[in-house]
C-alpha cells in the first residue's frame, strides 16, 4: 500500500532531505524534526521566516517525554478526547533543531493517528516536522493536485500514496496549555 513510499522517503529523510507528503491533514512538507540544515531548507522553499515556527508530529503520545520538559501528567488523556487533528502548543521544548522552536521556547507538537505518518515516523525513529506545503502566505493545498509546481520540484521525495484522494482536508485545530494548565483555543 505505502510501504514503497516509506522505504523511499526513509535516506532522503535520514540525509537531510525534505519530502512532500500526505499528514493526517493536508499535504505538507516534512523532514527530520531534529535535523537543524533540513529545517532551513523548509523556511527557504516556503519562504517563510524562521521566526515562525513549525509544527511536530510524533507516533506516540509517550515520546512526548523526549520533546517536551514536563508534559501534564493527564496529556494521554487529553489527546485521547481529541475529536480531529489537533496540534497542542507545549511549554519548554527539548531534543529538536532549534529552527523548529518558537522564541519562546514552545514547540507545536501533533500525535498523529494517520497509518502513513505513524509508519513514517516510527520507522525514521525522530520527530517529523510538518508544514502546508505552500509558499508563504498561499493557500495551503486542499489536494496534492493544489500543491505547486515550486514546492513539488523543490523537495527531495514525492510521496505518491494518496496523491488521487480528492477527499476534502483541512488544517489542525491549535490549542495552547499554559503553565497554569489552562487551554486556549488558537485555531479552531
Amino acid at each position: 500500500m505505502f510501504e514503497d513510499d516509506i522505504s523511499a522517503a526513509m535516506p532522503v529523510l535520514r540525509t537531510g532531505g525534505l519530502i512532500l507528503y500526505p499528514t493526517d491533514t493536508i499535504w505538507g512538507i516534512g523532514c527530520d524534526a531534529t535535523d537543524e540544515k533540513a529545517v532551513q531548507k523548509i523556511y527557504a522553499l516556503k519562504k517563510r521566516s524562521e521566526s515562525k515556527s513549525l509544527v511536530v508530529l510524533l507516533a506516540d503520545v509517550k515520546d512526548l517525554l523526549h520533546y517536551v520538559a514536563n508534559p501534564r501528567p493527564d496529556m494521554a488523556d487529553i489527546i485521547a478526547g481529541f475529536t480531529r487533528p489537533t496540534t497542542v502548543i507545549y511549554e519548554g521544548a527539548l531534543g529538536l533543531a532549534p529552527n523548529v522552536i518558537s522564541e519562546d521556547g514552545s514547540i507545536a507538537i501533533r500525535i498523529v493517528k494517520d497509518p502513513f505518518c505513524r509508519h513514517l515516523i516510527k520507522r525514521l525513529r525522530k520527530p517529523l516536522v510538518s508544514t502546508s506545503a505552500n509558499v508563504s502566505g498561499e493557500p495551503s493545498p486542499a489536494s496534492f493536485r493544489d500543491v505547486s509546481a515550486s514546492i513539488r520540484n523543490g523537495v527531495d521525495y514525492v510521496v505518491n500514496y494518496r496523491q488521487n484522494d480528492e477527499t476534502p482536508s483541512a488544517a489542525s485545530r491549535i490549542i495552547r496549555i499554559n503553565k497554569d494548565g489552562s487551554i486556549v483555543i488558537i485555531r479552531d
